[in-house]
């Protein structure tokens, strides 16, 4: 079972470069790291079973989640390409891509994200992102988000 991940929002132009390669190499090279060391085993043994925790992100971008949409549509590609071998060695691959679930890695974010310097960005933009967005999403995660066990029991 895969579930790292780390999070990302904001204006794109407030990113810095080091801090998107650290969320790629957590997010999409975590996960291949992870299976190519449990793919050959398994192969070898002609069964297994591999669950990614991904992101509904995976299949759909969000305003304000640049990179962190990316990372999860490089999960997508990944998984849905290596399953069509996979099979072949009687090798299972799942996805679960849960849309908002309440867990300190949501609330952590949007603490990062208040506390974010916007300056490198238009105000306009500032202004969406922190007075639309931000209020806008906890509220949606408040109100129709699911928890950890609600995600543990379907999958």
């Amino acid at each position: 079972v895969s579930n790292a991940g780390v999070g990302m929002a904001g204006p794109l132009e407030c990113q810095s470069l080091a801090a998107m390669q650290s969320l790629m190499d957590t997010n999409f090279f975590g996960l291949v790291r992870l299976v190519k060391e449990v793919l050959p085993d398994m192969k070898r043994r002609r069964g297994g079973h591999i669950v990614v925790i991904s992101s509904i992100m995976g299949l759909q971008g969000i305003v304000f989640n640049d990179i962190y949409s990316a990372s999860k549509f490089a999960v997508e590609g990944f998984c849905e390409s290596l399953v069509v071998q996979a099979l072949r060695f009687n090798v299972a691959i799942s996805l679960v891509e849960p849309g908002p679930v309440m867990t300190e890695f949501e609330t952590k974010l949007y603490e990062e994200a208040e506390r974010a310097d916007y300056s490198r960005t238009d105000p306009e933009t500032a202004e969406i992102f922190t007075n639309l967005y931000l209020r806008n999403s906890k509220d949606v995660f408040a109100s129709l988000g699911q928890t950890p066990e609600d995600i543990a029991e379907v999958t």
